[in-house]
């Protein structure tokens, strides 16, 4: 949510975001409208309402005509209070519910644009040049006994699947690196819960625009989540966090669940495009002043790891029309795809300033003891699809994978084997 003091004293700012994104900057306008009309009818309540008390006073001080007339008009009032405080508490239900449309600030410097329209930053690592031709992940997972799409399918439905084997032991041994990557960079490990009330939902975003992608369990009003971001975000709901000058560091491991609605047809081969996968999350509080250095150090974590699996990829600046409605900016890392001959996305790291504190309540105290919003940022550690860039960039020609050395204490393994 964004700040109405912010809206009030700089509405070109909003404005500019606005036409940043692709979205209408006429909402401005409609939030200003909505924003004055309910001042206006606050103060008419409190003025009408300070009326009210002070001819009560004088109520038991009065006497014949005079208190029939303070009687009168204090009657007179209580209907007049009532209405102002109806139309105040009307008001603010309708600027709370389009505010919540509203998609947070974008950063300086975030390139405008869509989906195409990102800003390559920087390339890590040369592709592989092969002696032979590459198979895709999927073809050298069912030859590891690694990736099992067909009986996922039967299970479950398309775009399901089971990791059996070594395919198993890869994401564990993954996701245990990340974790203990995270521990060591001072994260507090946390395995949170992946259903959530509406409200954890709404507060980081997740309902408006995205509330597509959203599995929700309408008999018990519950969601299921497309990321640990979510229930971390809603850990410190309604809290005034002292965070002493230092960030909150959180680490979420868990199972993430997307419909894809809008996907059909996209990446149906393999486990790029699923909905249901693992993950380890970085998640941090920190003042807002902090939050754009934060974002950096989160950055850098992803890339730490992503030298850890011995890849190539790059770096990009989202567009502005590309961004989540809770980010700021975003960075993602794409690792380099060999059967695909593209980059794709493993990490993505997002600042969300106060947008997501600012609905959630989560609160720190300044140096003059006043309570402010924090800022929220949120960045991928691991997950499932790092397995296709994994087995394709370490793919030999007998259909083995060779395991990135670092990789290797954690799975148990120096090289995958075709088990046929």
């Amino acid at each position: 949510m964004i700040d109405l003091r912010t809206l009030r004293e700089n509405p070109d700012v909003l404005r500019h975001s606005q036409r940043m994104r692709g979205e209408d900057d006429s909402v401005v306008d409609a939030l200003l409208d909505l924003d004055e009309r309910r001042r206006g009818a606050l103060s008419r309540f409190e003025s009408l309402r300070a009326e009210q008390k002070s001819i009560g006073k004088s109520v038991s001080r009065a006497s014949g005509e005079e208190r029939d007339a303070l009687l009168g008009r204090a009657k007179e009032l209580a209907g007049q209070v009532k209405a102002a405080e109806g139309e105040a508490e009307e008001l603010g239900r309708k600027l709370d519910e389009l505010l919540y449309t509203v998609p947070n600030i974008v950063e300086d410097g975030v390139p405008p644009g869509g989906e195409d329209d990102y800003v390559v930053l920087e390339h890590v690592g040369t592709p592989r040049e092969f002696d032979f031709e590459p198979r895709d992940h999927l073809t050298l997972g069912e030859m590891l006994g690694a990736i099992d799409m067909e009986r996922g399918a039967k299970v479950s439905g398309a775009r399901f699947f089971f990791l059996t084997g070594v395919g198993a032991r890869l994401q564990l041994g993954l996701l245990n690196m990340a974790m203990q990557q995270a521990i060591e960079a001072g994260f507090v490990p946390m395995i949170p819960p992946v259903l959530v009330k509406p409200e954890a939902m709404a507060g980081t975003g997740f309902l408006g625009a995205h509330a597509a992608e959203v599995y929700n369990l309408p008999g018990e009003d519950l969601f299921l989540v497309g990321t640990s971001e979510v229930p971390m975000a809603a850990y410190h709901a309604d809290e005034i966090l002292d965070l002493g000058g230092l960030p909150r560091r959180y680490a979420g491991w868990s199972s993430c669940f997307r419909r894809e609605a809008g996907s059909y047809g996209k990446d149906t081969r393999g486990i790029i495009r699923v909905h249901q996968f693992d993950k380890v999350e970085m998640f941090s509080y920190c003042r807002l002043e902090d939050a754009r250095e934060e974002h950096q150090r989160l950055l850098a974590w992803e890339k730490e790891m992503l030298a850890k699996i011995d890849v190539p990829y790059r770096v990009i600046d989202t567009a502005a029309g590309d961004l989540g409605s809770s980010a700021a900016r975003k960075f993602d890392c794409e690792a380099w795809v060999p059967t695909q001959g593209r980059y794709r996305e493993l990490t993505s790291t997002s600042n969300c300033t106060d947008f997501q504190s600012r609905r959630l309540n989560v609160r720190t105290r300044g140096e003059d003891g006043k309570t402010r919003p924090v800022a929220t940022l949120n960045g991928t550690l691991a997950t499932t699809r790092w397995i296709v860039a994994i087995l394709e960039n370490h793919q030999q020609a007998d259909g083995s994978v060779v395991v990135p050395e670092a990789l290797r204490p954690y799975v148990g393994l120096d090289v995958l084997r075709p088990i046929a």
